[in-house]
């Protein structure tokens, strides 16, 4: 048992120095560095040569070589976003959907410190059934988790930064970080913001969690010099529902119009990301009043039981789904495969420059 545990860190120790190939980790996957085909900054594709230290999947790693869209998938939505199994079976479904729209899913995740793009079935199935015991992973978190050998899964923020030193360009999730409600006292404004301004993604998502304080987090981004767009309509989403009282900075009608924003930051070399917002389709909308009571009620607890930081998301969600009578998570899954179909369809029209 000694000998098996060694032999595995020794694995791990080696993956993490890039010096392990795909025949000595016996995982069949290739290590990064890169193609170096990110189409969004030219700096971007420099920087990312020589990373070492990435599992590819050889199905994304074949994606990359041959230049097909690829969209990547962050993992925090299977381990704290949803309880089992329907969280596997969201990881599934949301996989399919990319690739029946004609791109490649990667879903990014943290396995025994070692940083993974695209995972096979156990892999989804280790960390639906792990869940919250998996640490959710920022930015700040990747560091130690990958130091201590522990399994992480990656939020926005953490999933932009692997997916960027991969060569891919487009990420899908839910809804995006951002200031939350009260951040005037707190100063509790989530990561994903500041690396949308650093980070060379294309973020597709339903527009700022509703539980959010919405006109602050757009006054946010506008500071990191972020582009935001919504797909279709003048207004910016709210997660949830279409509409959040926000004017959209900008808009476009079709993921054409959506790749040529990330061209024309490729050519100018601007260097960080952008959003574009996916309203969630009027079918599948929650009853606005309902929810919104349900989030009301979910921060006044939040509140008082003083949840703080990482935790305040994954509590809201969770309570407004239980106010809601799961009306919440019926729009959570909806969203996310509508946002897959706006991703994928954008990261082909990009494939194609």
């Amino acid at each position: 048992m000694n000998a098996e545990k060694n032999n595995a860190v020794q694995r791990r120790i080696g993956v993490l120095a890039g010096h392990v190939g795909s025949e000595a980790s016996g995982l069949q996957a290739t290590i990064c560095p890169t193609s170096g085909r990110s189409l969004f900054a030219s700096t971007s594709a420099q920087s990312h040569a020589g990373v070492s230290g990435i599992v590819l999947s050889p199905v994304v790693a074949r994606a990359l070589d041959a230049g097909l869209p690829v969209v990547a998938l962050e993992s925090t939505i299977i381990t704290h976003g949803m309880p089992y199994p329907q969280n596997l079976q969201t990881a599934k479904d949301v996989e399919a959907v990319v690739t029946q729209a004609g791109a490649v899913p990667a879903t990014i995740a943290i396995l025994d410190g070692v940083p993974h793009v695209g995972l096979d079935a156990a892999q989804l199935d280790r960390l639906a059934q792990e869940g919250h015991k998996v640490k959710k992973t920022s930015r700040r978190d990747l560091p130690h988790v990958m130091a201590t050998g522990a399994c992480g899964s990656t939020t926005v923020s953490c999933t932009m930064i692997l997916a960027a030193r991969c060569g891919i360009d487009v990420f899908v999730t839910g809804g995006i970080g951002g200031v939350h409600r009260g951040a005037e006292n707190s100063m509790d404004i989530s990561a994903d913001l500041t690396e949308l301004g650093r980070t060379p993604v294309a973020v597709v998502c339903a527009g700022a969690k509703s539980v959010l304080d919405i006109p602050r987090t757009l006054e946010y981004l506008e500071t990191q010099g972020v582009p935001v767009a919504t797909i279709g309509s003048d207004e910016f989403p709210a997660f949830f529902t279409p509409t959040s009282g926000c004017k959209s900075p900008s808009r476009v009608d079709t993921p054409e119009q959506a790749a040529a924003m990330i061209k024309a930051s490729s050519m100018l070399n601007l260097g960080g990301g952008m959003v574009f917002a996916a309203p969630i389709p009027d079918k599948d909308r929650a009853g606005g009043s309902r929810v919104e009571a349900a989030i009301t009620k979910a921060l006044d607890e939040a509140d008082k039981q003083r949840v703080m930081g990482a935790e305040v998301t994954p509590f809201l969600l969770k309570r407004v789904q239980e106010l809601s009578g799961g009306e919440s998570l019926t729009a959570n899954i909806a969203l996310i495969k509508n946002n897959a179909v706006v991703g994928s369809k954008i990261a082909a029209a990009l494939s194609s420059w």
